[in-house]
Parts: structure tokens; C-alpha cells; sequence
């Protein structure tokens, strides 16, 4: 297989991976979910390889305690990245499967 190929799943998984633990926890509310979102995608897409992200947060999955925000949940992410390493691209997805967040290669 192509080493270059090779690299750009392994460059989209590891980022996924890191955005998931990053930023699960963080204090959200449905007013503040479109600013994460924004936040998520620029802070990822400074990463070396990435080409695109785009990050989808399920406000209805938001469970608010008495003080009106709920914690960042992994079920709550939906997120699309594109790497590209010397012209060999990969579009990977994290996305809840109604267990857990998976990721995976879309192509």
C-alpha cells in the first residue's frame, strides 16, 4: 500500500483522536454549541495535513443542569476531517453509533 495513503488515515485518526478527548467535558449550552463547533474546526484545522473539518455538535443530545449548560459528550460529536499527504487524501468520520463514538474511514 501506498506509505503516503498510510499516512493520511493515520494523520486523520490520530487527530480525531485527539479532538475527542480534547474537547469532550468542555461547559456547552445550546447557545454556545455553534461557537464550539467553530472554535473545534480551527483549532484541528491548524494541524499539519488537515485540508477540512467540519464538527456538528447534537445540541438535542444536551442534558442542562440547574445552571442552564450541559458538558461536551463524545455521543454529541459528528465530525467529518480530510488529510491530504502528498496528494493522497483521507475523509475519516467520528461519529456516534448509537453505542459509542466510532471513527472511521469514509474514503
Amino acid at each position: 500500500m501506498n506509505p503516503d495513503k498510510i499516512q493520511a488515515a493515520f494523520e486523520a485518526g490520530i487527530k480525531l483522536g485527539a479532538l475527542y478527548h480534547q474537547w469532550v467535558g468542555t461547559p456547552i449550552s445550546p447557545a454556545t454549541a455553534t461557537s464550539v463547533e467553530t472554535a473545534i474546526e480551527k483549532a484541528v484545522g491548524l494541524q499539519p495535513y488537515v485540508t477540512g473539518i467540519t464538527v456538528h455538535i447534537a445540541t438535542e443530545m444536551m442534558e442542562l443542569n440547574p445552571f442552564g449548560y450541559s458538558e461536551l459528550a463524545g455521543r454529541m460529536l459528528d465530525v467529518i476531517i480530510t488529510t491530504d499527504v502528498r496528494g493522497e487524501t483521507c475523509r475519516a468520520a467520528l461519529r456516534f453509533d448509537g453505542q459509542y463514538p466510532l471513527m472511521k474511514i469514509l474514503d
